[in-house]
């Protein structure tokens, strides 16, 4: 039913967040930015060879994930890794599944009705503000999602007051500095890259768990000496 009622609102939000936005920048800290996937190729998402590519159970279950969390699928898609994570939060956790194109939001809302999940909640945000509620969430995670923000300042800072203060951002992206990862360098990161966008926006490194096959997962958390609440 929450997913039901908060589709509903997926219309109208769309045309709010056709307001004026600042102009987005081609290159962010020395990064290129990526284009954001146009939900055409959605079905990439949900390839039959993904799992055996980046053994995505192993890390959904490096998260650690707990019953009863509220998360945050950023850049959610079709809703992929969603529909998991509502799994193993349970009927007392929450999933707010974002992303900035509503034809994902309807995608992913057809495949939580068909598997029986209810709390899941789609946002619609915007390129500057994917709207989570402040301090309420456990864990932001982004899969193959923040080199393509077309305003990684703005969204940066917003994730970060959305977070409890024991919460986490954690950020999956293709290794930029393994070449044998068969992904174009405009879609990789390296770890130095990472630390060099999160720090000044007031992350500190948590934690990294490097045994995936073509991606780096790190885990940050806020980083409360740096005078913000």
């Amino acid at each position: 039913m929450m997913v039901r009622v908060a589709m509903l609102c997926i219309g109208l939000a769309a045309m709010a967040a056709a307001a004026a936005e600042p102009p987005a920048p081609t290159h962010y800290r020395g990064r290129e930015i990526a284009q954001t996937m146009h939900y055409t190729g959605a079905p990439w998402l949900v390839r039959e060879s993904r799992q055996r590519e980046e053994d995505c159970r192993m890390l959904l279950e490096a998260l650690a994930v707990e019953p009863g969390q509220t998360i945050c699928d950023m850049g959610c898609g079709n809703g992929f890794y969603t529909l998991e994570l509502a799994r193993r939060v349970g009927p007392r956790g929450r999933v707010y599944a974002v992303d900035i194109q509503p034809e994902m939001l309807r995608m992913l809302a057809e495949r939580a009705a068909a598997a029986g999940l209810d709390n899941i909640r789609p946002l619609l945000g915007t390129p500057v503000d994917p709207r989570l509620p402040a301090g309420a969430v456990d864990m932001v995670l982004c899969v193959d999602v923040y080199h393509e923000f077309s305003h990684p300042e703005e969204m940066l800072a917003r994730i970060r007051a959305s977070l409890k203060p024991d919460g986490r951002l954690v950020l999956a992206e293709f290794r930029g500095e393994d070449p044998a990862v068969p992904i174009k360098p405009l879609h990789k990161m390296t770890k130095r890259q990472m630390r060099a966008e999160m720090e000044p926006a007031g992350f500190a490194v948590d934690r990294e768990f490097d045994r995936l096959p073509w991606q780096h997962l790190v885990f940050f958390r806020a980083d409360r000496g740096q005078g913000q609440p």
